[in-house]
């Protein structure tokens, strides 16, 4: 099961507690304007298979304090953190936020990450279909770029990921 989380009391960011990339950020900015936690879940709905942390914005961050900064009409979902309890779910929970954030949020156009300069994170972004958008201090962009034609999504772009 997918779940947008936008409400601090949901049960499943008690999870937040395992996130091994940014674990200084606390729950409540990840779920305050413009923020907000994606989740796959097991059956009972209660336990996460993986969970991806996502700001929206009109520009692409450069370190975390630019999370700060949201918009109101945001172009731009950046994932910033990520991680998963099952292999290959990370994955699908990628293809699962992208295909809702264009379903809820049709003027974000791009799909990006703020990720740390590890060769895990590295690794994992261009198997699935990433290119490096830019090299940063502390951080990588790694951007989601693959669109298919305007008719075969509603918002008129979907990014690919290798199924």
């Amino acid at each position: 099961m997918f779940h947008f989380i936008k409400d601090l009391t949901h049960q499943l960011l008690s999870f937040i507690k395992d996130d091994p990339v940014r674990p200084e950020i606390p729950t409540d900015f990840r779920v305050s304007d413009g923020r907000i936690v994606a989740a796959l879940t097991d059956e009972t709905e209660t336990n996460p298979e993986a969970m991806v942390c996502i700001s929206f914005h009109d520009f692409v961050p450069q370190d975390v304090n630019d999370l700060n900064s949201t918009t109101l009409v945001p172009t731009t979902a950046v994932f910033y953190t990520i991680w998963s309890y099952k292999a290959g779910k990370g994955k699908e929970l990628l293809i699962r936020a992208v295909k809702e954030i264009q379903k809820s949020h049709p003027s974000v156009t791009r799909f990006v990450t703020l990720s740390p300069k590890t060769e895990m994170a590295r690794r994992f972004h261009l198997k699935n279909g990433a290119i490096i958008f830019r090299e940063n201090v502390d951080s990588i962009n790694y951007e989601y770029a693959h669109a298919i034609p305007k008719e075969e999504s509603d918002s008129g772009h979907q990014v690919l990921l290798p199924e």
